[in-house]
């Protein structure tokens, strides 16, 4: 399983507007093969930082979802990024 998580800072005054742009993106991600999930969020104490948050069944999942990449507005819009990708081998299920 791979886990892509971190965050996304855009103007502050237009978190909402970039979470709503990207609500196609967020359908299309859920619909691709290997997504299990896949979530773009407000933060609740910064309005300009934007939580990620995916889950994918393997590497080449990711990949071939990725190979458009962000919009050129989207890049436009994000003052800085920091997201990762880890390689899980085992998770537990909390529920």
């Amino acid at each position: 399983m791979v886990i892509v998580a971190g965050h996304i800072v855009v103007d502050p005054g237009r978190g909402d507007a970039y979470l709503a742009e990207c609500v196609p993106l967020v359908v299309e991600a859920r619909r691709s093969p290997g997504c299990l999930d896949f979530a773009l969020s407000p933060d609740i104490a910064d309005s300009g930082r934007i939580n990620v948050h995916e889950r994918w069944t393997s590497r080449e999942a990711v990949e071939a979802f990725r190979i458009g990449g962000p919009s050129p507005a989207q890049t436009e819009a994000m003052l800085s990024a920091s997201v990762a990708e880890y390689e899980v081998a085992a998770g537990r299920d909390l529920t």
